[in-house]
Order: C-alpha cells, then structure tokens, then sequence
C-alpha cells in the first residue's frame, strides 16, 4: 500500500448550511450545523493537495539514474499488501489458511462464461496481417468495432467515428500516454480525492505529471448533498489553490462509475464538469472503465459520449477497458476515444510501446461485435452476480453495524471503519490494516486513495462466494477482535438453477455457494 507525500493546502472555512440527518447506509456527517460561526478559530478545512512523489525520496543505489532510483522507490513501497498476498494466496485446496484478497478490483464471478465465448472457434485465426507491425492506433477493423460498440453502450447521438479511436494495452497506458502528451513536466491534472491510487503512478513514471487533489468528504450539509460529493465550488478552489503555489494544472481526471466510492455522476453534474473545463482551457480524462458494470438499473448510468453536446469535444478523451467489464484485466485492452486528432496521433506514437498483439486485437474484436452473447448471457448474468454478492456484503456489514456507501456500480463498497480507529489518524488506519492482512484478509485502506479521513477501506466483493464468504469471516474476526485465520465453511448441497432473480441468488449465498 502506497500513498504519495504531498503538501497539505488549506483555504479558509465558510459557514455551511445545517447538517442534515444521516440514511442508514450512506447520507450521513458529522454536521457543523448552525454553530459554525464561532467555530472560526479552530482547524480549518483541508480542501486541495499538490502531490509531490520526491517530497521524502531518498535511495543509495549506484547502479541506476535518479529517474530510475524514484520508479524503484515506487515499486519498492506501493505493492507491500499485493507482494504480500501473493507469497501466500488463498488455495481451497493446497493453501486453505492463504490470504484472501478483497484489496483488488478484479471481477472473478464470470470465468466460466467467458472460458466458454473466447474458447469458441470464431476466436482462433491466424493470418499474415495479424503477425505483422500493425498500425500503432490499431487495426482498422478493431477500431471500427470499438467505435460501434462505443456508440451502441454508450448511447452517443450519432455514430462514434473510427479515427478517433486508438486501442492501447490498457488503461494504465493510457493514462501514462495521455498525460505524458498533454502536460510538461512538472504540470498537474485536478482529480477528485478518494480516487483510485495508482493513477499516481500512472501520471508520474513517464511524464513526470502531479496530480492535485481535489478533497471530498463524508459530511453531508444539507438534503440535496451526499457523502464525498463532487461540486464545481471544490474544483474552482483546488485550482486557484495550485495556482497560488504556482503548479500549473493542464487537466482534470474525472472516473465514472467513481472508484473507489461507487459514485454516478449524473449527466446535469457531468455538464457542469466539463463547463467549468472549459472555462478554464482544461483537458478532460473521463475514465468509464466501470460502465457495464453498473449492476442496479435505479443508478441511472449515463456515459459523457452519451451527451448531446461536449462543450469541448477537442479537450474531452474518453477511456474505456475490458479488464473490469469483461472480468480480463490479463488481457490488458484499453482504448481511447478523443475528436482531437493531434491528441490521437501524439497517443498512437507511444503505442509502439504499449500496443497489443495482432491476435489479442482479433480476439477483442470478434468479442465487441458478438452483441447477442453480451446482451442476452454475458450482462444479464454479469449483473445477477454481481448483485448477488453485493446484497450478501451489505447484509454482512449491516449486521455488524458498520456504515457504507450503498452503490450500485463497480466491485466494491466504500466502508467506514472509523469507529475502530482509536484514534483518527492515518497510523492508526495503517494498524488496522496490517491487522487484516495478519488473519489473512487484504482489504484497501483510505490513505491509499488519498481519502482525508482515516477510517475509510475498499473492499471488494466480486469474487467467488465461498472466499468471500470467508473473507467475510475474516473481517469480522479482526473487528470483533477475536483474530485468528478463520477456516473454510463446510459444504452446503445446492441446485444449480439458471440465476433469473436476485432473491434466488441471494438464497444460495447463505449457503457460501454460487447456484446458477
């Protein structure tokens, strides 16, 4: 687990509107009410950060540059709970006592039915074309495919033109590309604090690019506002902040489904975004590699290429990967969509670096044109699983009275285990963790994403029932403080019916199997 020193900004407080009562999942604050006033005088409100990755670096290596000693020091300190899970990963059979990683946002409800797609014989070809330098944007006929495919899930006005769209070897890549592309070094995108770590990394290896963080928060001031809530306000103060340090933002990053809360921006906050990036002459990064995985048809999704108009289609880049929706984040698929062609070829040039092989391009566009297989098996049974095992964790954390964010998009919950800090600070978050990881459950914690209040973990529930189940077991344990490397549950008999309801589902998780 890694985070990024940085410099803590602070700008003065205004006084709020009155706090508004907590939901019982996720609309809740602590609420500085009417007393604000008086309250001047105390700590005022973090409200932006300027990542600085050399802040605290320090390396003796001999053998490597200063570029490379600071991409070791990156590796060496962001991968501690992943290195540490996969000495020791959980086996039903030769590890049973392994850790069980609910850290990683990886969808594993869906092998068997993409086992069986890509096994098809549709998926096997091998011609001259395939083994031979592609164009870097990729193939022709994979980006017609993407565009068509684009065009058809993301509900855009009127068909998404192939030439705007470059395919790379996944979204880290892309990232990597685009912000090397669009800032110098030393320059900064804005993004929305929790957001998903290793953009950090993504932005800064290559480009040598900072992000400054825009902090969102769990209060909730009034009855139109939520949890971490996103504002045009925050924004505008993060960046006159940067300005002021003299950090020059060439960018914003926007996720949507947000990772790591499970937010939905709607389209009306959307536009807003992208006006005041436009105000402000700024690139957009929408990163929508949750799209398809938008599990409870209430959240009301809307893709930004679904909007009539993009106040400025030249700064807006939209990104999009198979790894999360189609469950093969080994694949490494990634594509970009952007109307700026200098943008596409400046991208397209740092493709020899990140492209994809010639058979993996077909593979992928034999998968994106078969939409009969992704409507009528793929999604539908996509969707029932992840539902499925989502409602299980709800009723789990509800049961041990631990508040959360209560989504219905992406593979994990947003839980609040402030309670169990004894005090709020980011020690005592790391102390909590490592305790997980000690009766061999790895969760995220809030530090991770950048979240100011310690406190806050991701934990990921796309996976297979039995090991969330006890994975489950394992968290409790360490929270009821009773920790010890809880077991596999015995067996439960089932049938094994098609997944029509969520009720049916749901009825077969209590008994720690996946019954379809």
């Amino acid at each position: 687990m890694f985070t990024l020193p940085q410099k803590e900004s602070r700008a003065p407080t205004t006084c709020p509107g009155p706090a508004s009562s907590p939901g019982l999942d996720s609309h809740y604050g602590d609420g500085l009410g009417r007393e604000c006033a008086r309250k001047q005088d105390q700590k005022l409100q973090e409200l932006y950060g300027v990542g600085d990755p050399t802040a605290t670096f320090s390396s003796d290596s001999c053998h490597l540059s200063s570029r490379g000693r600071i991409i070791k020091w990156f590796w060496d300190s962001a991968e501690e709970g992943y290195r540490t899970y996969h000495m020791d990963e959980y086996d039903e059979d030769t590890n049973p006592n392994g850790i069980i990683n609910l850290g990683t946002s990886e969808n594993k409800l869906c092998f068997d039915l993409l086992s069986r797609r890509l096994s098809q014989s549709d998926m096997l070809q091998v011609e001259p074309s395939l083994l031979q330098y592609p164009d870097w944007r990729g193939h022709l006929f994979l980006r017609e495919e993407v565009a068509g495919f684009l065009s058809f899930y993301c509900k855009s006005p009127a068909p998404l033109n192939p030439e705007n769209v470059v395919v790379l070897n996944g979204c880290a890549s892309l990232f990597s590309a685009l912000a090397t592309v669009l800032c110098d070094v030393g320059e900064a995108f804005l993004i929305p604090a929790p957001y998903y770590g290793a953009i950090t990394q993504h932005v800064y290896l290559y480009g040598n690019i900072r992000l400054v963080y825009v902090y969102l928060d769990s209060e909730v001031t009034g009855p139109d506002t939520r949890p971490f809530q996103l504002t045009v306000a925050k924004l505008e103060m993060a960046l006159q902040g940067a300005k002021a340090e003299g950090v020059k933002v060439k960018g914003l990053i926007l996720i949507n489904p947000q990772n790591p809360l499970g937010d939905i921006y709607s389209p009306g906050e959307l536009q807003e975004y992208l006006e005041f990036a436009k105000r402000h002459k700024l690139h957009v990064m929408v990163d929508e590699v949750y799209m398809l995985s938008v599990f409870e048809e209430s959240a009301g999704y809307r893709s930004v290429l679904s909007l009539e108009r993009l106040p400025d289609a030249q700064r807006t880049h939209v990104m999009w990967a198979t790894s999360k929706d189609f469950g093969m984040s080994g694949l490494r698929f990634g594509t970009l969509y952007t109307e700026n062609q200098e943008v596409a070829a400046a991208v397209a040039s740092l493709c020899r670096y990140h492209g994809l092989s010639g058979l993996v391009q077909y593979q992928v566009a034999q998968l994106l044109r078969d939409r009969d297989w992704i409507n009528r098996v793929y999604l539908p049974e996509n969707h029932a699983r992840l539902k499925a095992a989502h409602t299980y964790v709800s009723r789990e954390l509800k049961a041990l009275g631990i508040p959360f964010l209560n989504r219905g998009a992406g593979f994990f919950i947003w839980v609040d285990l402030r309670k169990y800090l004894p005090k709020a600070t980011s020690e005592e978050e790391t102390l909590l963790w490592r305790r997980f990881l000690d009766n061999k459950v790895l969760l995220s914690f809030g530090k991770a994403f950048e979240c100011k209040e310690p406190g806050w973990f991701r934990l990921v529930f796309s996976d297979k029932a039995h090991r969330l189940r006890l994975g489950m077991q394992r968290v409790r344990q360490v929270l009821e403080g009773k920790s010890q490397v809880a077991e596999d549950p015995p067996s439960c008999q089932t049938q094994e019916p098609s997944a029509s309801t969520g009720e049916l589902v749901v009825a077969t998780w209590l008994c720690g199997h996946w019954a379809w």
